[in-house]
């Protein structure tokens, strides 16, 4: 039997594309490991966002969720909670309903907001390097 959180786990994970808000050029980083993560599992088409940066593990990096050439399905937030927030309004508003924030990353604001949406995001300890086993 799983658990709800095992079920939102399974429900992300199924399909792409997938956002990495918070991608990082220095692979120390959580930004860039769980993006070096989703293309160690094959996990494909797999965004970079960062506003500054134009490439990011070999693949092109994009300023905004808006900008990517498909919509995200899920996105992973690896970013200060203040940042979490703002990103979260701008994927509710391009119809994104798949939402894992990292530990570190969580906000109760975006918590609530994507709550009052109807939307069961993944937060509190979960790790997406984890859960994919996730080799340096």
């Amino acid at each position: 039997m799983s658990s709800p959180l095992q079920e939102r786990i399974q429900a992300f994970l199924a399909g792409g594309p997938w956002a990495v808000v918070g991608a990082s050029t220095v692979r120390a980083k959580y930004g860039n490991k769980v993006l070096r993560c989703y293309q160690q599992s094959g996990k494909h088409p797999v965004y970079p966002i960062h506003r500054n940066e134009r490439e990011i593990e070999g693949l092109p990096a994009y300023a905004s969720l808006a900008a990517t050439p498909t919509i995200a399905r899920a996105i992973s937030f690896i970013t200060p909670p203040k940042v979490t927030e703002g990103a979260v309004e701008e994927a509710l508003a391009l119809g994104i309903r798949h939402f894992w924030m990292q530990p570190g990353a969580e906000s109760r604001t975006a918590l609530a907001r994507l709550e009052a949406a109807g939307l069961e995001p993944i937060a509190g300890g979960a790790c997406l390097l984890v859960v994919l086993g996730f080799r340096e």
